[in-house]
């Protein structure tokens, strides 16, 4: 049996896409991947992703600034953003949040406000947020907690099970990537024990975190049966219920008919 794979977050607007991007998207649609939601991270990055969902009919998009670029966000940024929401294929502010790993990226403060004035967007759009989180996970919660009303996925989960559970306490879904097919990655096999069936993503964040085998090459949407095959195993249930929950799982985020 194909799987119907929904890959939640990716960047097909990559520029290691740019030498042969039609024919991959063809690839994927023809081994089963039936939705991909493309997420911008510069606005640079959300205008392309609103531009492939455009062009590709199981394209989605999420518009919004990643934190690397925090000091880029300003009213006329965000009114950008706004106005692309306005096209009916725009599901999702995204991706947005916190990110202290890189002493290169604005400073906590910065990033804070930006993702501050993306999540009220959100909120008064009525859109799901797409977050990246790396290194800022009670940054990240507190500001999550302020924004009662706005759901989303926190996307390449990094955190500890005790971290998941007090965003799934919150309503959000939690987003596996490649990692979890990793030799090492004890850490996220535990956290994907304890996220339900009903509130997990498959993602591959691709060109980034192909799964084993294919780890270190270029990510693609359909690798994703690799990450369904080691949650499954996990959850000890087959790897097309498991799918198809995650499926289910992005369309109810997207607001989209199951």
């Amino acid at each position: 049996m194909e799987l119907k794979i929904f890959d939640s977050h990716a960047h097909y607007d990559d520029e290691s896409f740019d030498e042969d991007r039609d024919k991959v998207i063809e690839e994927i649609r023809n081994e089963g991947v039936i939705g991909v939601l493309n997420c911008g991270s510069s606005i640079e990055g959300a205008r392309a992703s609103f531009e492939l969902s455009k062009k590709y009919d199981f394209f989605y998009a999420a518009v919004g600034v990643h934190p690397e670029y925090a000091d880029k966000v300003n009213d006329e940024v965000l009114k950008e953003i706004e106005d692309m929401t306005s096209f009916h294929k725009v599901k999702a502010i995204g991706e947005i949040g916190l990110d202290y790993y890189w002493e290169s990226n604005p400073p906590k403060e910065v990033q804070k406000e930006a993702f501050r004035k993306q999540m009220n967007l959100a909120r008064k759009l009525n859109l799901p947020v797409v977050i990246h989180d790396r290194d800022a996970h009670k940054d990240t919660l507190d500001i999550l907690k302020e924004f009662k009303e706005v759901n989303g996925v926190v996307h390449c989960f990094s955190g500890s099970p005790e971290f998941a559970k007090e965003c799934l306490k919150i309503g959000y879904y939690i987003g596996f990537t490649g990692v979890v097919t990793f030799k090492n990655a004890k850490k996220i096999l535990e956290v994907a024990k304890e996220v339900p069936l009903n509130r997990i993503l498959l993602e591959t964040d691709c060109p980034y975190m192909a799964p084993t085998p294919y780890r270190g090459k270029r990510n693609q949407s359909n690798y994703i049966k690799y990450m369904a095959e080691k949650i499954a195993e996990i959850k000890e249930i087959s790897i097309e219920d498991l799918n198809n929950q995650a499926t289910q799982n992005i369309k109810r985020l997207l607001n989209m008919e199951l």
